[in-house]
């Protein structure tokens, strides 16, 4: 299939459960990919605590020798376990990032620059004394201004404090299939978490396959990607496999500290709204890609039809 052709028919977040079809495996050379993850939250579920998930994320890293990104939410870890979970992360050599302290939309009307400069301010504080703290940043639901004011504003106070954009490359929806499974957990503590690992490989494969072909459309070559994941259940149990995954069909596995060192991250979109995938971004920006994109570039609405039909 044509890269265009598949760009176009992607409907990228809606592939059922089962095994991953070969027709989107890639062909010739192949990108590399990077972990980061979002957020340090935790959710109630039957299968694991907050430790039990970091384990679970941490020893699939390891198996895997891959450093990732955390960008961390302050007010999630502003107490006495949540600075256990960041000092296992950062003993175990991860990078520490700046996510804000309390995770709010940037684009909501209430959330002035001042307020955000202020929240970004307040979670450094909360990170900057671990030693793998590094002034990257990323806007909580990548949302980066919806006004010209408000994007070059943060753009300039986060330069003046030495922070570069932790961009995304490949945006999933992998918080709404963990609500989901984490919903259908709590109504059945026993049920199969079989068809929902399957759901969440194919729709990470068909996403990275999706922005992975965008970017070669839009930059002509093969750049070192950023997955964005959430510190949640569904990565707990799954990123072995995940990784397992890419690894068997071609991509090359990067250290996130690597792949931010890709000039593609130097990279400052003109959008309006700011924010989304980079690659999103520089699409929307060129002006000629209008057909391939849809706006917001990840959200429920794009697997809840679906997994409703599967029973998700």
């Amino acid at each position: 299939m044509k890269r265009r052709d598949f760009l176009k028919s992607a409907g990228y977040g809606t592939l059922g459960a089962g095994f991953i079809p070969r027709n989107l495996l890639w062909e010739g050379p192949v990108p590399k990919i990077s972990i980061t993850i979002d957020d340090m939250a935790y959710h109630a579920n039957p299968l694991k605590t907050w430790a039990g998930m970091t384990d679970g994320l941490l020893n699939a890293l390891k198996k895997h020798n891959l450093h990732a990104a955390i960008f961390v939410a302050g007010r999630n870890v502003d107490k006495p376990e949540g600075k256990q979970i960041l000092r296992f992360w950062n003993d175990a050599g991860h990078i520490i990032a700046n996510h804000t302290y309390s995770h709010r939309n940037f684009h909501a009307p209430e959330i002035s620059v001042d307020a955000e400069m202020q929240d970004i301010i307040k979670g450094e504080r909360i990170i900057q004394g671990y030693p793998n703290f590094t002034r990257l940043f990323r806007f909580p639901m990548l949302k980066e201004g919806d006004t010209v004011t408000k994007r070059d504003a943060l753009r300039s106070f986060l330069k003046q404090r030495g922070y570069r954009i932790g961009h995304v490359t490949i945006d999933t929806s992998d918080w709404y299939i963990d609500q989901r499974f984490r919903e259908k957990l709590a109504r059945d503590h026993h049920a199969d978490t079989t068809r929902h690992r399957d759901y969440y490989l194919e729709h990470i494969l068909k996403c990275s396959k999706y922005y992975g072909d965008l970017s070669q459309e839009v930059t002509g070559r093969f750049i070192k990607h950023t997955l964005l994941i959430h510190h949640n259940l569904l990565n707990a149990l799954f990123l072995d496999d995940v990784l397992t995954m890419y690894k068997r069909d071609g991509w090359g596995l990067v250290d996130a500290r690597d792949a931010f060192e890709d000039p593609i991250f130097a990279s400052a979109p003109q959008t309006i709204p700011a924010g989304e995938s980079l690659i999103w971004a520089l699409a929307k920006e060129a002006g000629k890609y209008d057909e391939l994109l849809r706006y917001p570039s990840e959200s429920a609405e794009y697997e809840r039809k679906r997994m409703d039909e599967l029973g998700l």
